[in-house]
């Protein structure tokens, strides 16, 4: 008995030996982050202080022919899994991912108009703050199909059942299927140089997976413009959301920024947004953003600061909210 235990012993040995020969190595890189944040009178700002740290792990190696990539980011001290990705690189015939949030098919242009630093709504309204941003399918839990054909992107995403992050072994029953692409290229390859453009379209199934009767689905659909003259980039973009529940409140959306290169360290930023919430029965509200953005690089070092504005939040007269925020980051 003995003897057969070493044997096996052995033969196990052989083979992780075999497995950690053909094992890609890891590379790791990261960023720190220091934020002043300041809110509007209506919330506490409190402690304005905060600072967050990522590490991101990332490898690749060939597999029976193909490039077997990883990626993992980890946010504020291995406090949870951020973002984590494995792909395939078929070559050819493209590459296929399974996504946990790095960002898949429509969510990738949800907003693509030019800014020095974050979008003119970040850090506006919370949970409230919809700003008539596209994504049916989402980037968690989904698989992810990208590929060239005639010189346009194609980044298409679909999931089963809710867009949750799951562990190994496990599963999320809330939720129905949901799937999006996006389209993109370079103006130059279609006679139009200075140019980026790009269009997508997605549809999500409405309810839950314990739905007995058909709920329908939404459907999400943007397409956007930008044009890069000299040191300055303008852009615009448009959205609509039509919501296939009954009642449910439809979300056109129109937006557009200006960025310029002042120098190759210093950039600046402005740009508008203007959200229409349809009720039925109720009429149009418009939400209206606004935010300017600043930022300076210096090597691995950027000093980047954004104030954003918002009124009739939701689409809802009387509610309105602010943010400044100044960040300073170190890559590494």
């Amino acid at each position: 008995m003995n003897n057969i235990k070493k044997v096996g012993l052995t033969a196990l040995a052989g083979s992780l030996a075999a497995i950690s020969a053909n094992a890609a190595e890891l590379s790791v890189s990261g960023a720190s982050v220091l934020t002043y944040t300041s809110e509007d009178n209506s919330e506490t700002t409190g402690n304005p202080y905060g600072m967050k740290t990522n590490l991101s792990f990332t490898g690749s190696g060939e597999v029976n022919g193909y490039t077997v990539s990883y990626m993992q980011t980890s946010a504020d001290q291995f406090a949870g899994m951020s973002s984590a990705r494995l792909s395939v690189d078929m070559g050819d015939m493209g590459t296929l991912a399974f996504d946990q949030g790095s960002g898949s098919g429509l969510s990738t242009i949800d907003d693509k108009t030019p800014t020095a630093a974050e979008e003119i709504w970040d850090g506006l309204g919370g949970a409230k703050y919809k700003s008539g941003r596209v994504g049916a399918a989402g980037s968690n839990g989904v698989f992810n199909y990208i590929n060239t054909f005639a010189n346009i992107k194609v980044n298409a995403a679909a999931r089963k059942g809710s867009g949750a992050k799951n562990s190994d072994g496990s599963s999320s029953g809330a939720g129905q299927g949901a799937w999006d692409f996006a389209l993109t290229t370079d103006g130059a390859n279609i006679g139009m140089p200075g140019f980026a453009v790009g269009a997508g379209y997605g549809e999500a199934e409405i309810g839950s997976a314990a739905t007995t009767a058909p709920g329908g689905e939404d459907q999400h659909a943007t397409a956007f413009a930008n044009y890069a003259y000299g040191p300055a980039t303008f852009g615009m973009q448009i959205s609509e959301i039509t919501r296939a529940k009954v009642a449910g409140v439809n979300e056109e959306a129109v937006r557009w920024g200006v960025a310029v290169n002042v120098n190759e360290s210093l950039s600046v930023s402005y740009g508008e947004s203007v959200v229409t919430y349809k009720t039925p029965g109720s009429g149009d509200d418009d939400e209206d953003t606004k935010g300017i953005a600043v930022a300076y690089t210096m090597g691995s070092m950027k000093l980047a600061g954004n104030k954003n504005e918002v009124s009739k939040l939701g689409g809802t007269t009387g509610s309105e909210d602010s943010m400044t925020e100044i960040a300073l980051s170190f890559a590494f």
